[in-house]
């Protein structure tokens, strides 16, 4: 490998040895394009004119099959093999035996190593596959440092460093510019074989017993969310750091001729390309341990205590991770998350939004390509990452990053404007927060107060349940930062896709309809009233709004007031100052409350619809599965009828309708809220200003009318959307 050779020369080198070495025939060296084909590099014993000629694409073929499962094939019969294809250009067909290892790197497939024999039945031992296995990996840093670049046909690139677009869902919105910061970081081994096996061995012993100190240290403290894992994360590791098969497998590595860190490069990618085919979700969420396990151990050997948080401009690029870790980074200098897992429910994603940071989920692949201070884009509007985009591309990114900024700073300049509508009637614009660092976009944003504050997020990112009294002080700093503009806190809404580590919950098949929310408040009344106290010593002397979520049927309200009573009177009993004033409300999310409006209004102070669960339970349709979340229409006439329904009951019991979700969010949505009668709407902070742009040009009683009309019509059972955008269009009205 340190002989001064032309990349090609060393390649033929390469593949002559280790015909030699393992008397064997043939050695064939096939590297994987740009363009997903499969060329011949290199060869010894099959036609040296098929070299850069002879072409497979991904799965065509048995060395198409191992690149595109990523495993080895060990064949004594390779041609009755049903994946076998003959390439009449190489004279392959008089070759019976076959053994061909994955060229990987990181986990991705580079290329194909294989050799071959003329005489049936022989079957190469498991340490020639380990052999061909460790050459690989060699082999696979050639072709990363882009060393067999021009070997083939102009045109034709194996470059790590080109341009590379993926398609991934879009969690949040926006538009990320900056650089690649690398959750895990790959630790980049540059020393690859090791002079004196037992040193190595010693070296990785050493760093192995180190690893489960800190691990055991990990586990033995009480602030175990300072390191940003689960206890049960944790029990995995350490399970995984005494596991002999691993150790085993590091052992022969260094055995075989590696050092210390190379072997665990090497197991971690064979390990990685094994499980990362496998579908179960339990097994890839173990790969994602051992893979964080195995990073560990490589920063132990290289002396390296992993990435700093504080990389300006950065795009974090990661397989998965907590919502306390995203945390950990400096919010000013994030300009984008990418997750090649996540879904819109994720923490993680949760805690993005909160922040205003775009987010791109299910981008496979982004973290074996990336590398640290590769220039990336991320487009949280379409769910696209651009990995080193080409000049052109940045800058089209970059205007609409400035054409989005502009329209920001036109937005702000509308904070103080008062939001009433060209016809005088004042909607009140309220954001929905969860966390303190959401409290600053209360004022940035101009908005009247805080429609929903959702106290799960508290819960959900840490990794112990947090006490009464750290309860109590968030819910005080809350409040204190909002000043007098008034702030509705809604009650524990876990369970579902909202799951806590630390509280135990059985497997369910339809978690958002199961047990959840005030149906797991009601059952576990401590944790119920252990946070009506914190949030009643909160507002001691003030005022206070609660609101119970996933309220199904009256008497779950009624119960739930019960609670609250009691914690009313535990307060006088003790002597703590109350409120001044308590409102209670409900949100209305479950169908089955919209026949049971006149009773339930009665109970109630306010009542806010959550339009996300809403209308997913009114059309039966899972809004994360991409097969079906978008086939109806928020705007359809028989949900803009459910919304009515309620509207006009809150008007008979003088009782104040408000609505949060996405629909409050998007001008066009927000704009038919107005029409039915809501006064009152909540938001995630960005969408203030559009919402409040498009309702100083809203002449609200003409559009009422026009709606009412169409409502009214019992044939309509469209959408509206055609209706809403011809009016905005004919007043003027941006949406």
């Amino acid at each position: 490998m340190i002989e001064p050779l032309e990349p090609q020369a060393r390649l033929d080198q390469i593949v002559k040895l280790i015909a030699k070495h393992m008397e064997t025939e043939v050695c064939s060296l096939y590297v994987l394009r740009a363009d997903g084909v499969l060329e011949l590099y290199a060869t010894e014993g099959l036609n040296p004119g098929s070299v850069h000629l002879a072409q497979l694409r991904l799965g065509e073929g048995l060395v198409g099959t191992i690149a595109a499962t990523a495993r080895p094939l060990n064949l004594s019969d390779a041609q009755n093999h049903p994946a076998f294809t003959y390439l009449p250009e190489t004279g392959e067909e008089v070759y019976a035996t076959f053994l061909g290892v994955p060229v990987l790197r990181a986990g991705r497939t580079l290329g194909v190593l294989v050799v071959q024999n003329k005489a049936a039945g022989r079957v190469y031992p498991e340490e020639e596959s380990e052999a061909l296995e460790t050459v690989a990996m060699v082999v696979a840093e050639m072709i990363a440092a882009g060393g067999l670049e021009g070997l083939s046909r102009p045109g034709v690139t194996l470059d790590l460093t080109r341009p590379v677009n993926f398609s991934g869902l879009a969690l949040c919105d926006g538009i990320g510019i900056g650089r690649v910061v690398l959750h895990e970081p790959r630790v980049i081994v540059s020393s690859l074989f090791n002079e004196d096996v037992e040193t190595e061995v010693s070296r990785l012993v050493q760093a192995l017993a180190i690893l489960r100190e800190s691990i055991e240290d990990m586990l033995a403290r009480r602030d175990v969310a300072d390191e940003g894992e689960h206890r049960a994360v944790l029990e995995t590791y350490r399970k995984f750091a005494q596991d002999r098969g691993w150790v085993r497998r590091l052992e022969e590595a260094v055995r075989n001729g590696l050092t210390a860190e190379a072997a665990v490069e090497k197991v971690q990618s064979d390990m990685r390309a094994r499980m990362m085919h496998l579908t179960d979700p339990y097994i890839r969420e173990r790969l994602h341990d051992f893979d964080d396990l195995a990073n560990r151990l490589l920063r132990q050997l290289i002396g390296q205590d992993g990435v700093g948080k504080d990389a300006t401009d950065a795009v974090v690029v990661a397989r998965n991770m907590g919502a306390a870790e995203l945390l950990d980074y400096h919010r000013g200098q994030i300009r984008g998350l990418v997750l090649e897992e996540g879904a819109a429910t994720s923490h993680v994603v949760i805690v993005a939004r909160a922040l205003g940071i775009p987010v791109a989920g299910q981008v496979k692949g982004a973290v074996s390509m990336s590398e640290n201070g590769d220039p990336i884009v991320v487009d949280g509007e379409t769910g696209d990452v651009h990995l080193r985009p080409p000049p052109e591309v940045h800058s089209l990114f970059a205007d609409k990053l400035r054409f989005r900024a502009e329209r920001q700073q036109r937005y702000r300049s509308l904070r103080d404007v008062a939001s009433r509508t060209r016809d005088g009637l004042s909607i009140g614009l309220q954001v929905n927060a969860g966390l303190l660092v959401d409290l600053p976009q209360l004022v940035e944003s101009g908005a009247g107060g805080i429609g929903l504050f959702r106290t799960e997020l508290q819960f959900m990112v840490a990794s112990t349940m947090p006490r009464a009294g750290d309860q109590e002080r968030l819910y005080r700093a809350v409040l204190d930062s909002a000043g007098e503009r008034p702030v509705t806190f809604r009650t524990l809404d876990v369970g579902g896709d909202k799951l806590l580590p630390y509280l135990a919950h059985g497997a369910e098949e339809n978690p958002a309809l199961g047990y959840r929310a005030m149906r797991l408040a009601l059952d576990r009344p401590g944790l119920l009233r252990t946070q009506l106290r914190a949030l009643l010593k909160a507002a001691s002397g003030g005022r206070l709004r609660i609101m119970f979520p996933m309220i199904t049927d009256v008497a779950e309200l009624k119960a739930a007031r019960g609670f609250l009573q009691r914690e009313l009177e535990h307060l006088d009993r003790f002597g703590y100052p109350r409120p001044v004033d308590v409102k209670v409300g409900a949100m209305l999310e479950v169908p089955s409350l919209i026949f049971q409006l006149d009773p339930l209004m009665q109970d109630l102070d306010f009542v806010s619809i959550g339009s996300n669960d809403l209308f997913q339970f009114f059309f039966a349709v899972d809004r994360g599965n991409a097969n079906v979340a978008t086939r109806y229409d928020d705007l359809s006439a028989p949900f803009l009828r459910a919304l009515r329904t309620v509207v006009r009951a809150g008007e008979r019991h003088k009782v104040p309708v408000s609505l949060c979700g996405e629909m409050a969010g998007r001008p066009l949505s927000a704009m038919a809220l107005i029409g039915l009668g809501f006064r009152d709407i909540s938001m995630a902070p960005p969408s203030i200003g559009p919402v409040k742009s498009m309702l100083l040009a809203l002449d609200a009683g003409a559009l009422a009318d026009e709606l009412r009309a169409f409502l009214d019509d019992p044939q309509q059972a469209g959408s509206a959307r055609p209706l809403l955008r011809d009016f905005a269009e004919r007043h003027r009205i941006p949406y």
